[in-house]
């Protein structure tokens, strides 16, 4: 088997699952007992807590098929491999190749009550910022995102767009989920004005926090 298929779709999921037992997490999952057994969900969280937010849709929903949404990209074929080696369905695509086949598979597992896994700020960005295509959905469809909140007592910042986090071993973990119901709107202004609202509300306040 060559190497890259081997690290990503084998070596990387038991490496992650193996650091996440360690993590000392709190959250209160009040807020998906709707969802937890049947309901079509958009579950979110930013790009750069996708270490913990992967694994925490699995946690959250772990008798349900889970979908989730990756780039075309080289670094997506990467995921893609580690999220199939942790159980997830995959959408393949992104809002600038393939986002007309994304949508349609997208509602095809919505229109079956379906759970779909996003980043909605990736996978270029702009940093904590939701993309049209998710809260159009949401508001056409008249679904809530669960959107979860991810903050790490200890992690490792990368130097990228998405100020990627590694978790240390044995952090703390503080979540918090909200669920969002995305009115419905009457045009691309007053969709791109509550995108505006709903990121500033929800973009991670970076004061306060220890990374190494």
């Amino acid at each position: 088997m060559p190497l890259l298929p081997l690290l990503s779709g084998l070596i990387l999921p038991g490496i992650l699952k193996t650091l996440v037992l360690t993590l000392k997490v709190s959250v209160d999952d009040r807020t998906i007992e709707k969802e937890r057994n049947d309901g079509s969900v958009l579950f979110a969280f930013w790009h750069g807590k996708m270490i913990y937010g992967w694994l925490l849709a699995r946690k959250l929903f772990p008798r349900r098929d889970i979908h989730a949404v990756v780039s075309l990209s080289k670094d997506g074929e990467i995921l893609s491999r580690t999220l199939h080696g942790l159980g997830f369905c995959l959408i393949r695509g992104s809002s600038s190749r393939g986002s007309g086949s994304v949508k349609e598979a997208m509602n095809r597992e919505l229109d079956k009550n379906g759970i779909i896994a996003v980043t909605p700020d990736g996978p270029r960005g702009p940093l904590h910022s939701f993309k049209y295509g998710t809260l159009h959905l949401a508001s056409q469809r008249g679904i809530p995102i669960i959107f979860a909140s991810i903050q790490y007592s200890n992690a490792i910042e990368l130097k990228s767009w998405d100020h990627f986090e590694i978790p240390l071993p044995f952090s703390r973990v503080t979540l918090t989920l909200h669920r969002i119901e995305v009115p419905a709107m009457k045009n691309e202004e007053d969709l791109a004005a509550y995108e505006h609202r709903l990121s500033k509300h929800l973009a991670d306040d970076r004061t306060g926090k220890h990374h190494a």
